[in-house]
């Protein structure tokens, strides 16, 4: 017996990872040994982020996750890590103006755990603590980035 509250090749909403990937991965430690002596005080550490989705076919995307990281002691650089993580998503029944939400919210979301873990665990790897970075907001990088688009969309009409 069918449903009765469904309508007839109505698709469920659902976002599903395909696969995951390291796109490219680097690690630099351009001072070691030295830059593996201990320090009076905390390196700074620089970290940017960068999100870029691309259709496969009308229901596939492939999300890269970018991730730099750089400690620096003074104008020493101790370490470089770079990561570019990828996913491959299935965005099926949703209407279309929630995708680019989905594609810039919910799938680096999902991709973060993992490319924090390989982030840490290359530190770790190159003689240094692990760096944990903190949770990103996703949601704000992604209103953020629409607000850029529609300045710059405003210039270029006038």
């Amino acid at each position: 017996m069918a449903n009765e509250n469904s309508s007839e090749g109505a698709v469920q909403p659902s976002l599903n990872i395909l696969a995951q990937y390291i796109k490219d991965l680097s690690f630099e430690n351009p001072s070691a040994p030295r830059s593996l002596q201990a320090r009076d005080k905390a390196p700074a550490i620089n970290i940017s982020v960068n999100v870029n989705a691309n259709p496969l076919s009308d229901s596939d995307f492939d999300v890269v996750l970018s991730l730099n990281a750089e400690a620096k002691d003074g104008d020493k650089a101790l370490f470089a890590v770079e990561l570019v993580y990828g996913g491959v998503f299935r965005i099926t029944g949703f209407p279309q103006e929630h995708v680019l939400p989905l594609l810039f919210i919910e799938c680096p979301r999902l991709l973060f755990p993992f490319a924090r873990q390989i982030v840490s665990d290359a530190t770790r790897n190159g003689g240094f603590p692990p760096l944990m970075i903190d949770p990103i907001d996703f949601a704000q990088m992604f209103s953020q980035r629409m607000a850029e688009e529609q300045a710059r969309a405003k210039v270029q009409t006038n």
